[in-house]
């Protein structure tokens, strides 16, 4: 073998070896970039403490990142803490096809807007479900249909949130973010609903009984665990009758009703708390409030510490039960009983401002505290307890609800089929 043959082979030998080097340099230099991008272990515990912390729009798009954080997210502990976090706004419906006047105001637009392609019909899903043929369905007029709506209430502003949903049945009662809406097609009962993951389940229609002389709530038992619609009515010869259905069961069940007094018109929404459902019996002048407490299912009659006028109210309040009266024309008194045993109520606080005679209180919310108010049908006022402040909040024009009707509701994850203690 010559010496140039040796050289060649040398050379070639050497650029082999280069290359490999270079590969491997390169490969190094990957797996250090790919090293950077890589999230480190961390306990299902800290995610989960992560997660919580999300505002519900961005945790329900987190929950399909990855197979782990979807079974985080809709574990019954995320769920009931996620819930705890969640503060109170106001759910209502609002017409599809036209935008609400405000009174005062000349320039909100009534053209009928179009309803986009990807709305969610509460009205056709239950049909789906019923396997009712798409040629079958019965058409729609948009006149009768409403968006449903939601308003957050935070530092005297307002803000409008529409969940991309129409339905033609009134809202009747909230419950940890479930809504109990009517079914109107076909006169079929009613349908439990959560607006934020869009799951529902019809109900039969129970006792049928004159609007006016009849009321529903919608309560979470825990001894039981399940949630509950309870149907409260009074019939033409003054009896009051009451039946309960357990969500999914698909029966209602008859149980005594309230053997104390007359309900008159049965007054007002019921509110729950402290896992009880409380009515104010009549429209004005209440002595008692009616309290069915949810385990049990027995009625009780609990004393108000002064007699109840026509705008006062009973709200949920830290987990306990306020009675927030009028006591002249510039003042309001906050009552809470924190034990349904004892029914003794104390003054918590005193509220004076000019002209609150015709300011009706709608919930205090969970986090903040603070009491909201509805004076007529398009002002809204804020009172902070912590700092004895009363504002009006700041709505935009031609976002008032259908006839000035609001719930109290929270947006949640919650479903009748995970179960939630709280």
């Amino acid at each position: 073998m010559n010496t140039k043959s040796v050289a060649v082979k040398g050379a070639g030998l050497l650029r082999l070896v280069e290359e490999r080097i270079q590969r491997e340099l390169e490969q190094e230099r990957k797996k250090q970039q790919e090293s950077l991008f890589i999230v480190p272990y961390l306990p299902k515990d800290c995610i989960s403490k992560i997660l919580v912390q999300l505002p519900l729009e961005s945790l329900q798009k987190s929950r399909f990142v990855c197979k782990a954080w979807y079974g985080i997210v809709n574990t019954p502990v995320f769920i009931g803490s996620h819930l705890q976090r969640s503060d109170t706004g106001l759910i209502f419906l609002a017409p599809v096809t036209k935008g609400h006047r405000h009174p005062s105001s000349s320039d909100v637009k009534t053209v009928d807007p179009p309803i986009k392609p990807n709305t969610f019909s509460v009205e056709s899903k239950v049909l789906h479900m019923q396997s009712v043929p798409i040629c079958h369905w019965p058409h729609i007029h948009p006149s009768s249909l409403f968006y449903v709506m939601f308003m957050e209430i935070k530092d005297g502003k307002s803000t409008i949130k529409k969940y991309n949903e129409t339905c033609i049945g009134k809202i009747r009662a909230t419950c940890n973010g479930l809504i109990l809406l009517e079914n109107r097609m076909k006169k079929e009962g009613f349908v439990v609903m959560n607006p934020v993951t869009r799951e529902l389940m019809t109900i039969p229609m129970g006792t049928q009984s004159s609007p006016h002389r009849e009321s529903y709530g919608l309560v979470f038992c825990h001894r039981s665990s399940n949630y509950k619609v309870v149907h409260l009515f009074q019939d033409e010869s003054q009896y009051i009758g009451c039946e309960i259905i357990n969500i999914g069961s698909g029966c209602w069940r008859v149980t005594d009703g309230p053997s104390f007094g007359l309900f008159g018109w049965l007054g007002y929404e019921p509110v729950f708390a402290m896992g009880a459902l409380h009515w104010l019996p009549l429209i004005n002048h209440n002595d008692y409030i009616v309290s069915l407490l949810v385990d049990d299912e027995k009625f009780k009659k609990i004393p108000l510490p002064k007699s109840g006028e026509i705008h006062d109210r009973i709200v949920a309040m830290s987990g306990f039960l306020g009675f927030v009266t009028h006591e002249d024309m510039n003042r309001i008194d906050v009552w809470i009983l924190r034990d349904l045993g004892c029914e003794v109520w104390q003054k918590h606080y005193t509220i004076r401002m000019d002209c609150t005679k015709n300011m009706v209180p709608l919930y205090c919310s969970r986090i903040d505290g603070e009491i909201i108010f509805k004076k007529n049908d398009y002002d809204l006022y804020a009172y902070v307890c912590s700092s004895q402040i009363m504002s009006k909040v700041e709505v935009k024009k031609g976002c008032f609800p259908f006839n000035g009707c609001y719930l109290p509701h929270v947006n949640s994850l919650v479903s009748w089929r995970i179960l939630v203690k709280r």
